[in-house]
């Protein structure tokens, strides 16, 4: 009986202690983030000058734009295709040889590093094509580098469903195409969303794959909305310097511009709080879907 109460106590100690460490690294990373994005924060509101938010060429507005425009189109052509290759892996796809290199090969994908997408892309979107640098080329190079998460991220949420799931669904009389739809799919929101939210933060602050596809020079008219015209905001086909891009401009080829290093601390403000305020707003966003569907399935 002692022999036991012992163990007993030996395995809540090494439990309690391995929490608190647990906890220590967590808490760790919290204020390592939390002092990051303060310094970064409070740098930027100093730096804050007249005009500094101007869609001229002393502001970052027109950078502003780009980024947003960027990740958007990236977003409309990597949700729809990781989100279809997902539900293959997890629902049609036979194990087997070539599920396993389709695995393996978008593994390898999400490995590579973004200066090799970036020249991937320059040669295949620019060179390979005629054009220039352009917003397009930008947003595909970066679909590059989003796939492997959204696809990854839901085929694994796909998986972790419980089986009770598709069998209810099926019972029912649904056919699989209706049961991925309107059954599954729907109760992954949350978890593809979080996959969504990986990506467009990677968007956000993607630099090297830009430098080749996307372009350093933006010039826009916003009064001029012909979108065939290489000055019209929604043009794809026109150079699109995001605030990634332009931050590495202004700290290395900035010496012209008298607000250089002001401009570079506001642009890395402005990146930390659109990272921050897309990921609120994709959570709040990705609660309110669960708690509809937990309703509808009340």
């Amino acid at each position: 009986m002692n022999e036991n109460s012992s163990r007993y106590k030996r395995v809540r100690g090494v439990d309690k202690f391995m929490t608190g460490v647990f906890y220590g690294i967590g808490g760790f990373f919290i204020l390592l983030l939390i002092v990051l994005a303060a310094y970064i924060i409070v740098k930027g509101i100093t730096s804050i000058y007249p005009g500094v938010f101007s869609f001229t060429s002393m502001g970052i507005g027109n950078q502003f734009f780009n980024t947003i425009y960027l990740v958007f189109l990236s977003l409309v052509i990597s949700v729809p295709l990781g989100v279809a290759a997902g539900s293959y892996l997890a629902e049609y796809a036979r194990k087997g040889r070539l599920t396993e290199m389709i695995t393996m090969s978008i593994e390898a994908l999400s490995s590579l590093p973004s200066i090799v997408v970036g020249l991937f892309g320059y040669l295949v979107f620019i060179l390979m094509t005629g054009m220039k640098w352009n917003l397009l080329a930008g947003a595909l190079a970066v679909t590059i580098l989003s796939l492997p998460t959204i696809t990854t991220t839901t085929r694994d949420a796909l998986a972790a469903l419980p089986s009770h799931y598709r069998s209810g669904s099926i019972g029912l009389g649904a056919t699989r195409w209706q049961t991925l739809w309107h059954v599954l799919l729907p109760a992954c929101v949350p978890r593809i969303i979080t996959g969504v939210i990986l990506v467009a933060g990677r968007g956000f602050g993607e630099a090297a794959a830009l430098l080749y596809t996307s372009g350093q020079s933006t010039v826009l008219n916003w009064a001029n909305w012909d979108i065939t015209s290489p000055t019209c905001p929604l043009n794809v086909f026109r150079p699109g310097e995001t605030l990634s891009l332009h931050i590495w401009v202004m700290r290395t080829e900035g010496s012209m511009n008298p607000h250089s290093v002001e401009i570079a601390n506001v642009s890395s403000m402005v990146l930390i709080i659109m990272v921050l305020g897309f990921s609120l707003l994709a959570r709040y966003l990705s609660r309110k879907l669960d708690e509809k569907n937990k309703g509808a399935a009340k």
